[in-house]
């Protein structure tokens, strides 16, 4: 199985969303044989989801956590480089978007991060931005989405 998450780049986490996603995840991976996390790695929501997800790889080591990178840049591949060394994801993946335009290099990867999933566990609560469009073509897709800001 493979989860992604949508959030909003800035958005306040407190206790009742980070228990939100805990139990979202715990539910969502109870009958599941493996478990591969996707994660941007940008903003607010995908780093607590990124945190809690390092947190779980303690109780369920056999779960992969993967940074999806939108750039191969020299600056990203120092940041890449920096990740590796401190072991915050298991795997870092670059996916097949190097045609695509830089200012648009982040909606791509979101895209194959959503085409690529089998869950994407969300909190979008704006229908505007970046994590709004995801979103939407995560439900174009027909997959499955929790939404936590329902």
């Amino acid at each position: 199985m493979i989860i992604t998450f949508v959030g909003h780049g800035s958005m306040p986490i407190d206790r009742n969303l980070s228990s939100k996603i805990q139990e979202t995840i715990f539910s969502s991976i109870s009958s599941a044989s493996s478990v591969t996390f996707y994660c941007g790695g940008y903003g607010d929501f995908d780093l607590h989801c990124a945190s809690i997800c390092r947190a779980l790889k303690e109780r369920i080591p056999s779960c992969e956590l993967v940074f999806v990178t939108p750039y191969i840049t020299p600056a990203q591949q120092k940041k890449l480089k920096h990740l590796t060394e401190t072991k915050l994801y298991d795997t870092i993946i670059y996916p097949p978007i190097e045609g695509t335009p830089f200012r648009f290099a982040i909606a791509k990867r979101n895209e194959w991060m959503i085409s690529n999933a089998d869950l994407i566990i969300a909190y979008v609560s704006r229908a505007y931005g970046g994590a709004y469009k995801t979103l939407s073509y995560a439900k174009r897709k027909q997959k499955t989405i929790i939404n936590l800001a329902d």
